[in-house]
Protein backbone atom coordinates (compact mmCIF):
# COMPACT_ATOMS: atom_id res chain seq x y z
CA UNK A 1 0.00 0.00 0.00
CA UNK A 2 1.19 3.41 -0.75
CA UNK A 3 1.12 5.88 1.81
CA UNK A 4 2.00 9.77 2.27
CA UNK A 5 2.73 12.17 4.60
CA UNK A 6 1.00 15.72 5.12
CA UNK A 7 4.21 17.71 4.98
CA UNK A 8 5.37 16.47 1.46
CA UNK A 9 1.69 18.14 0.86
CA UNK A 10 1.83 15.28 -2.11
CA UNK A 11 -1.82 14.88 -3.92
CA UNK A 12 -3.93 11.22 -3.10
CA UNK A 13 -5.64 9.43 -6.11
CA UNK A 14 -7.69 7.16 -3.86
CA UNK A 15 -9.35 7.26 -0.40
CA UNK A 16 -7.28 8.58 2.40
CA UNK A 17 -7.07 5.29 4.93
CA UNK A 18 -7.07 5.38 8.63
CA UNK A 19 -6.56 3.40 11.97
CA UNK A 20 -7.97 4.03 14.97
CA UNK A 21 -6.19 3.50 18.42
CA UNK A 22 -9.21 3.94 20.99
CA UNK A 23 -13.25 3.74 19.39
CA UNK A 24 -14.59 4.71 22.38
CA UNK A 25 -16.94 8.00 22.92
CA UNK A 26 -14.75 9.65 20.55
CA UNK A 27 -12.86 7.45 18.25
CA UNK A 28 -16.47 6.34 17.82
CA UNK A 29 -17.86 9.44 16.75
CA UNK A 30 -14.93 10.07 14.52
CA UNK A 31 -15.59 6.93 12.50
CA UNK A 32 -19.16 8.05 12.58
CA UNK A 33 -18.19 10.76 10.39
CA UNK A 34 -16.20 9.41 7.87
CA UNK A 35 -19.18 8.32 6.47
CA UNK A 36 -20.69 11.95 5.69
CA UNK A 37 -17.02 13.18 4.65
CA UNK A 38 -16.87 14.74 1.12
CA UNK A 39 -13.86 13.61 0.75
CA UNK A 40 -13.53 9.86 0.72
CA UNK A 41 -11.36 8.04 3.19
CA UNK A 42 -11.75 4.57 4.60
CA UNK A 43 -11.21 2.92 8.07
CA UNK A 44 -8.62 0.09 7.42
CA UNK A 45 -7.99 -0.92 11.10
CA UNK A 46 -8.90 -0.53 14.88
CA UNK A 47 -7.86 -1.25 18.40
CA UNK A 48 -10.28 -1.24 21.18
CA UNK A 49 -10.25 -3.26 24.71
CA UNK A 50 -14.23 -3.45 24.06
CA UNK A 51 -15.45 -6.04 21.40
CA UNK A 52 -18.25 -4.50 21.11
CA UNK A 53 -16.54 -1.44 19.75
CA UNK A 54 -14.97 -3.23 17.86
CA UNK A 55 -17.36 -5.54 16.20
CA UNK A 56 -19.11 -1.91 15.43
CA UNK A 57 -16.21 -0.99 13.54
CA UNK A 58 -16.38 -3.87 11.56
CA UNK A 59 -19.86 -4.18 10.83
CA UNK A 60 -20.43 -0.71 9.87
CA UNK A 61 -17.41 0.06 8.29
CA UNK A 62 -16.12 -3.22 6.60
CA UNK A 63 -13.23 -3.10 8.58
CA UNK A 64 -11.52 -6.61 8.53
CA UNK A 65 -11.74 -9.03 11.43
CA UNK A 66 -8.07 -9.43 11.06
CA UNK A 67 -7.46 -6.27 11.51
CA UNK A 68 -8.96 -5.47 14.84
CA UNK A 69 -7.23 -5.53 17.73
CA UNK A 70 -7.32 -5.60 21.59
CA UNK A 71 -4.80 -3.05 22.14
CA UNK A 72 -2.86 -0.48 20.33
CA UNK A 73 0.30 -1.96 20.74
CA UNK A 74 -0.97 -4.80 19.05
CA UNK A 75 -2.08 -2.65 16.25
CA UNK A 76 1.34 -0.32 16.54
CA UNK A 77 3.36 -4.08 16.45
CA UNK A 78 2.32 -4.38 12.90
CA UNK A 79 3.75 -2.87 9.70
CA UNK A 80 2.45 0.67 8.86
CA UNK A 81 -1.29 0.14 8.34
CA UNK A 82 -2.97 3.41 6.78
CA UNK A 83 -1.99 6.94 6.32
CA UNK A 84 -3.51 8.04 8.99
CA UNK A 85 -4.03 7.31 12.57
CA UNK A 86 -6.95 8.57 15.57
CA UNK A 87 -5.15 8.14 18.88
CA UNK A 88 -8.74 8.35 21.09
CA UNK A 89 -7.91 6.23 24.02
CA UNK A 90 -8.13 8.13 27.71
CA UNK A 91 -6.50 11.13 28.85
CA UNK A 92 -3.23 9.56 30.66
CA UNK A 93 -2.48 7.29 27.82
CA UNK A 94 -1.82 9.18 24.55
CA UNK A 95 1.84 9.90 24.66
CA UNK A 96 3.23 6.41 24.13
CA UNK A 97 0.52 5.77 21.63
CA UNK A 98 1.77 8.89 19.80
CA UNK A 99 5.40 8.60 19.84
CA UNK A 100 5.13 5.08 18.60
CA UNK A 101 2.95 5.88 15.75
CA UNK A 102 4.69 8.31 14.64
CA UNK A 103 7.66 6.74 14.48
CA UNK A 104 6.25 4.29 12.68
CA UNK A 105 5.26 7.37 10.27
CA UNK A 106 1.08 8.01 10.80
CA UNK A 107 0.29 11.30 10.37
CA UNK A 108 -2.21 11.60 13.72
CA UNK A 109 -5.55 13.04 14.38
CA UNK A 110 -4.82 13.25 18.55
CA UNK A 111 -8.24 13.16 20.66
CA UNK A 112 -7.73 16.26 23.40
CA UNK A 113 -6.32 16.68 25.74
CA UNK A 114 -2.79 16.14 24.57
CA UNK A 115 -1.48 14.76 27.35
CA UNK A 116 -1.91 15.38 31.31
CA UNK A 117 1.69 17.32 31.88
CA UNK A 118 3.39 20.00 30.28
CA UNK A 119 6.17 17.76 29.92
CA UNK A 120 4.28 15.24 27.63
CA UNK A 121 2.46 17.37 25.61
CA UNK A 122 6.79 18.42 24.71
CA UNK A 123 7.25 15.53 24.26
CA UNK A 124 4.13 14.99 21.75
CA UNK A 125 5.45 17.72 19.57
CA UNK A 126 9.32 17.11 19.43
CA UNK A 127 7.86 13.52 17.86
CA UNK A 128 6.35 15.56 14.76
CA UNK A 129 9.06 17.24 14.09
CA UNK A 130 11.79 14.46 15.03
CA UNK A 131 9.79 12.13 12.95
CA UNK A 132 8.18 14.37 10.22
CA UNK A 133 4.47 13.84 10.70
CA UNK A 134 1.65 15.73 10.96
CA UNK A 135 -0.18 15.98 14.54
CA UNK A 136 -3.73 17.60 15.03
CA UNK A 137 -5.49 18.21 17.64
CA UNK A 138 -9.03 17.48 17.95
CA UNK A 139 -10.01 21.16 19.43
CA UNK A 140 -13.39 20.54 17.43
CA UNK A 141 -14.63 23.90 18.44
CA UNK A 142 -12.74 25.67 15.87
CA UNK A 143 -14.45 23.92 13.08
CA UNK A 144 -18.00 24.57 14.01
CA UNK A 145 -20.50 26.75 11.42
CA UNK A 146 -21.18 28.87 14.48
CA UNK A 147 -16.99 29.48 14.60
CA UNK A 148 -16.48 30.26 11.51
CA UNK A 149 -19.03 32.75 10.80
CA UNK A 150 -18.08 34.17 14.23
CA UNK A 151 -14.45 34.84 13.18
CA UNK A 152 -15.28 36.08 10.05
CA UNK A 153 -17.49 39.03 11.71
CA UNK A 154 -14.93 39.82 14.18
CA UNK A 155 -12.16 40.17 11.95
CA UNK A 156 -14.90 42.29 9.64
CA UNK A 157 -14.44 44.58 13.07
CA UNK A 158 -18.36 44.69 13.24
CA UNK A 159 -17.87 45.60 16.78
CA UNK A 160 -14.71 47.48 16.08
CA UNK A 161 -11.26 46.68 18.49
CA UNK A 162 -12.44 43.60 20.60
CA UNK A 163 -11.63 44.93 24.19
CA UNK A 164 -12.81 42.24 26.80
CA UNK A 165 -14.69 38.84 26.57
CA UNK A 166 -16.57 36.80 28.81
CA UNK A 167 -17.12 33.33 27.98
CA UNK A 168 -19.00 30.88 30.02
CA UNK A 169 -19.40 27.17 29.56
CA UNK A 170 -22.05 25.14 31.43
CA UNK A 171 -21.57 21.69 31.88
CA UNK A 172 -24.86 20.53 33.08
CA UNK A 173 -25.42 18.96 37.09
CA UNK A 174 -25.87 15.77 35.54
CA UNK A 175 -23.10 15.43 33.40
CA UNK A 176 -20.50 16.70 35.66
CA UNK A 177 -21.49 13.81 38.37
CA UNK A 178 -21.31 11.41 35.13
CA UNK A 179 -17.76 12.71 33.92
CA UNK A 180 -16.11 14.43 37.20
CA UNK A 181 -17.24 12.90 40.25
CA UNK A 182 -18.43 8.76 39.25
CA UNK A 183 -16.49 8.95 36.15
CA UNK A 184 -12.93 8.41 34.24
CA UNK A 185 -12.09 12.21 34.97
CA UNK A 186 -12.86 12.35 38.49
CA UNK A 187 -9.37 12.88 39.46
CA UNK A 188 -5.98 13.85 38.78
CA UNK A 189 -4.50 10.35 39.83
CA UNK A 190 -6.18 9.05 36.78
CA UNK A 191 -6.79 12.18 34.31
CA UNK A 192 -6.17 15.58 33.57
CA UNK A 193 -7.51 18.35 35.50
CA UNK A 194 -11.13 18.89 34.73
CA UNK A 195 -9.53 22.16 33.27
CA UNK A 196 -7.55 20.47 30.83
CA UNK A 197 -9.96 17.57 30.40
CA UNK A 198 -13.06 19.42 29.63
CA UNK A 199 -12.29 22.85 29.00
CA UNK A 200 -8.79 22.78 27.40
CA UNK A 201 -11.41 23.16 24.00
CA UNK A 202 -12.91 26.90 25.53
CA UNK A 203 -9.34 28.00 26.70
CA UNK A 204 -7.99 27.01 22.84
CA UNK A 205 -10.57 28.83 21.54
CA UNK A 206 -10.63 31.85 23.30
CA UNK A 207 -7.17 32.13 21.51
CA UNK A 208 -8.42 31.58 18.17
CA UNK A 209 -11.41 33.70 18.10
CA UNK A 210 -9.33 36.67 19.43
CA UNK A 211 -6.25 36.17 17.66
CA UNK A 212 -4.03 37.35 20.12
CA UNK A 213 -1.48 35.84 22.10
CA UNK A 214 -2.09 35.57 26.03
CA UNK A 215 0.70 36.81 28.14
CA UNK A 216 -0.68 36.77 31.46
CA UNK A 217 -3.41 34.95 33.38
CA UNK A 218 -4.63 33.68 37.04
CA UNK A 219 -7.19 31.57 38.48
CA UNK A 220 -9.61 30.55 41.01
CA UNK A 221 -12.02 27.58 41.90
CA UNK A 222 -11.73 24.42 43.49
CA UNK A 223 -13.99 21.36 44.82
CA UNK A 224 -16.91 22.91 46.76
CA UNK A 225 -19.93 20.77 46.78
CA UNK A 226 -19.25 16.99 46.02
CA UNK A 227 -17.69 15.67 48.74
CA UNK A 228 -18.56 13.65 52.14
CA UNK A 229 -19.77 16.56 54.40
CA UNK A 230 -22.48 17.54 51.82
CA UNK A 231 -23.74 14.10 52.07
CA UNK A 232 -27.47 14.34 53.58
CA UNK A 233 -27.62 12.21 56.55
CA UNK A 234 -30.26 9.88 55.27
CA UNK A 235 -28.33 8.73 52.66
CA UNK A 236 -26.72 5.80 51.23
CA UNK A 237 -23.36 5.23 49.64
CA UNK A 238 -25.04 3.73 46.44
CA UNK A 239 -28.09 5.11 44.73
CA UNK A 240 -29.85 1.95 44.47
CA UNK A 241 -29.56 1.93 48.67
CA UNK A 242 -30.72 5.23 49.11
CA UNK A 243 -34.07 5.85 50.58
CA UNK A 244 -34.01 9.69 49.27
CA UNK A 245 -36.33 10.35 45.89
CA UNK A 246 -35.58 14.37 45.72
CA UNK A 247 -32.07 14.43 44.45
CA UNK A 248 -30.93 15.63 41.31
CA UNK A 249 -27.49 13.55 41.02
CA UNK A 250 -29.74 10.46 41.87
CA UNK A 251 -28.05 7.55 39.51
CA UNK A 252 -31.57 6.50 38.93
CA UNK A 253 -32.84 9.56 37.47
CA UNK A 254 -29.66 10.22 35.73
CA UNK A 255 -29.34 7.00 33.66
CA UNK A 256 -32.74 6.54 31.71
CA UNK A 257 -32.70 5.88 27.95
CA UNK A 258 -32.56 9.27 25.98
CA UNK A 259 -31.22 11.54 28.60
CA UNK A 260 -27.76 11.65 28.49
CA UNK A 261 -26.87 8.85 25.29
CA UNK A 262 -23.14 9.09 25.62
CA UNK A 263 -23.65 8.83 29.67
CA UNK A 264 -25.35 5.29 29.35
CA UNK A 265 -23.20 4.35 26.29
CA UNK A 266 -19.72 4.90 28.60
CA UNK A 267 -21.64 3.16 31.79
CA UNK A 268 -23.05 -0.39 29.58
CA UNK A 269 -19.73 -0.62 27.76
CA UNK A 270 -21.63 0.18 24.41
CA UNK A 271 -24.26 -2.39 24.92
CA UNK A 272 -27.94 -1.46 23.76
CA UNK A 273 -29.73 -0.15 27.10
CA UNK A 274 -33.17 -1.71 28.58
CA UNK A 275 -33.70 -1.10 31.91
CA UNK A 276 -32.69 -4.14 33.03
CA UNK A 277 -29.08 -3.68 32.24
CA UNK A 278 -29.31 -0.38 33.79
CA UNK A 279 -30.26 -1.43 36.68
CA UNK A 280 -27.72 -4.44 36.61
CA UNK A 281 -25.18 -1.75 35.90
CA UNK A 282 -25.92 0.74 38.54
CA UNK A 283 -26.16 -1.74 41.47
CA UNK A 284 -22.01 -2.83 40.12
CA UNK A 285 -20.58 0.05 38.71
CA UNK A 286 -18.88 2.72 39.91
CA UNK A 287 -21.76 5.17 38.01
CA UNK A 288 -24.40 3.61 40.65
CA UNK A 289 -22.33 5.56 43.75
CA UNK A 290 -23.54 8.41 45.75
CA UNK A 291 -22.11 11.66 44.24
CA UNK A 292 -20.93 12.68 47.80
CA UNK A 293 -18.94 9.28 48.42
CA UNK A 294 -17.04 8.75 45.81
CA UNK A 295 -13.10 9.06 45.10
CA UNK A 296 -13.34 12.37 43.45
CA UNK A 297 -10.58 15.30 43.53
CA UNK A 298 -11.09 17.60 40.67
CA UNK A 299 -12.50 20.82 40.84
CA UNK A 300 -16.38 21.40 39.88
CA UNK A 301 -16.13 25.23 39.52
CA UNK A 302 -13.45 27.67 38.03
CA UNK A 303 -12.81 31.24 36.85
CA UNK A 304 -9.68 31.73 34.23
CA UNK A 305 -8.53 35.78 33.90
CA UNK A 306 -6.67 36.45 30.24
CA UNK A 307 -4.67 39.23 29.20
CA UNK A 308 -3.53 39.48 25.67
CA UNK A 309 -1.21 40.94 23.63
CA UNK A 310 -2.80 44.78 23.24
CA UNK A 311 -4.16 44.45 26.68
CA UNK A 312 -7.56 42.51 25.60
CA UNK A 313 -8.83 40.83 28.73
CA UNK A 314 -11.53 37.46 29.03
CA UNK A 315 -12.90 35.81 31.76
CA UNK A 316 -13.58 32.19 31.52
CA UNK A 317 -16.19 30.30 33.88
CA UNK A 318 -16.75 26.43 33.62
CA UNK A 319 -18.92 25.34 36.55
CA UNK A 320 -20.93 22.25 36.81
CA UNK A 321 -24.00 24.10 38.90
CA UNK A 322 -25.98 24.87 35.79
CA UNK A 323 -28.70 23.12 33.12
CA UNK A 324 -26.32 21.41 29.89
CA UNK A 325 -26.60 24.49 27.09
CA UNK A 326 -24.15 25.28 24.71
CA UNK A 327 -21.16 27.89 25.68
CA UNK A 328 -22.19 31.67 25.82
CA UNK A 329 -20.17 34.59 24.76
CA UNK A 330 -20.27 37.88 24.89
CA UNK A 331 -17.89 40.11 23.58
CA UNK A 332 -17.03 43.89 24.38
CA UNK A 333 -15.63 45.85 21.27
CA UNK A 334 -15.22 49.62 20.99
CA UNK A 335 -18.01 50.01 18.19
CA UNK A 336 -20.48 47.01 19.53
CA UNK A 337 -20.96 43.97 21.53
CA UNK A 338 -21.53 40.84 20.17
CA UNK A 339 -23.52 37.68 21.97
CA UNK A 340 -23.44 34.34 21.22
CA UNK A 341 -24.62 30.97 22.37
CA UNK A 342 -23.13 28.56 20.29
CA UNK A 343 -25.74 28.56 17.41
CA UNK A 344 -27.15 32.09 16.98
CA UNK A 345 -24.97 35.35 16.94
CA UNK A 346 -26.42 38.76 17.69
CA UNK A 347 -24.40 42.18 16.94
CA UNK A 348 -25.75 45.00 18.56
CA UNK A 349 -24.07 48.41 16.82
CA UNK A 350 -23.44 51.37 18.94
CA UNK A 351 -23.31 53.82 15.85
CA UNK A 352 -26.54 53.33 14.31
CA UNK A 353 -27.97 51.23 17.96
CA UNK A 354 -29.49 48.21 15.11
CA UNK A 355 -29.53 45.23 16.19
CA UNK A 356 -28.20 41.67 13.87
CA UNK A 357 -28.92 38.32 14.38
CA UNK A 358 -26.60 35.23 12.34
CA UNK A 359 -28.24 31.75 12.93
CA UNK A 360 -25.33 29.76 12.44
CA UNK A 361 -27.52 26.18 14.03
CA UNK A 362 -26.84 23.11 11.41
CA UNK A 363 -29.87 22.11 10.09
CA UNK A 364 -29.63 18.24 11.63
CA UNK A 365 -27.51 18.29 14.51
CA UNK A 366 -27.94 14.90 14.46
CA UNK A 367 -26.25 14.11 11.07
CA UNK A 368 -23.61 16.94 11.83
CA UNK A 369 -22.12 15.27 14.48
CA UNK A 370 -21.60 16.60 17.68
CA UNK A 371 -20.45 19.91 19.24
CA UNK A 372 -22.16 21.99 16.70
CA UNK A 373 -20.73 20.18 13.53
CA UNK A 374 -17.49 20.82 15.20
CA UNK A 375 -16.97 17.00 15.04
CA UNK A 376 -17.63 17.01 10.95
CA UNK A 377 -15.90 19.87 10.25
CA UNK A 378 -13.01 18.61 12.13
CA UNK A 379 -12.84 15.40 9.99
CA UNK A 380 -13.76 17.09 6.78
CA UNK A 381 -10.43 19.28 7.42
CA UNK A 382 -8.18 16.57 8.67
CA UNK A 383 -9.32 14.54 5.79
CA UNK A 384 -9.01 16.88 3.02
CA UNK A 385 -5.62 18.31 4.41
CA UNK A 386 -4.33 15.15 4.14
CA UNK A 387 -6.18 13.67 0.90
CA UNK A 388 -5.31 17.38 -1.30
CA UNK A 389 -1.96 18.12 0.11
CA UNK A 390 -3.03 21.36 2.20
CA UNK A 391 -2.15 21.42 5.47
CA UNK A 392 -3.75 24.82 6.29
CA UNK A 393 -7.15 23.54 6.30
CA UNK A 394 -6.18 22.32 9.59
CA UNK A 395 -6.49 25.06 12.43
CA UNK A 396 -4.95 23.12 15.47
CA UNK A 397 -1.70 21.62 14.50
CA UNK A 398 0.23 20.21 17.41
CA UNK A 399 2.81 24.06 18.01
CA UNK A 400 -0.46 26.08 17.84
CA UNK A 401 -1.74 23.18 20.56
CA UNK A 402 0.87 23.02 22.49
CA UNK A 403 0.87 26.80 23.08
CA UNK A 404 -2.43 26.73 24.10
CA UNK A 405 -2.65 23.82 26.39
CA UNK A 406 0.31 25.69 28.52
CA UNK A 407 -2.31 28.28 29.22
CA UNK A 408 -4.25 25.92 30.59
CA UNK A 409 -1.02 24.48 32.70
CA UNK A 410 -0.64 28.11 34.04
CA UNK A 411 -4.41 28.54 34.95
CA UNK A 412 -3.89 25.75 37.21
CA UNK A 413 -0.29 26.84 38.61
CA UNK A 414 -2.57 30.00 39.29
CA UNK A 415 -5.92 28.24 40.84
CA UNK A 416 -3.23 26.40 43.31
CA UNK A 417 -0.53 29.35 44.21
CA UNK A 418 -2.79 32.07 43.98
CA UNK A 419 -0.38 34.02 41.94
CA UNK A 420 -0.40 35.52 38.53
CA UNK A 421 1.25 33.86 35.95
CA UNK A 422 3.42 35.38 33.19
CA UNK A 423 3.19 33.62 29.89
Amino acid sequence: MEFHNLLSKSVLDRPLTIAIAGAGGRGGQYARMNDLLDVPARITAAADANEIRLETLRRDHGVPAEHLYADWRDLAARPRMADAVIIATQDADHLEPTVAFAELGYDILLEKPMAITEEECVAIEQASVKHGVSIAVCHVLRYTPYTTKLVELLRAGVIGDIVSVDHVEPIGFDHFAHSYVRGPWRTTKEAATMLMAKSCHDIDWLSYVIGKPAERVSSFGGLHHFKAGNQPATAADTCVACPLTDCEYDARKIYQIGRLPFALSKMLGGREPTPELITEALAVSPYGRCVYKCDNDVADHQVVNLEYEGGVTASFTVTAFTKMAGRRTTFFGTHGELFGDSDRIEITDFRTGETTVHDTAPADHSASGGHGGGDLGLMQAFVEALSAGRPELILTDVAESLATHRIVFAAERSRTSGEVVAL
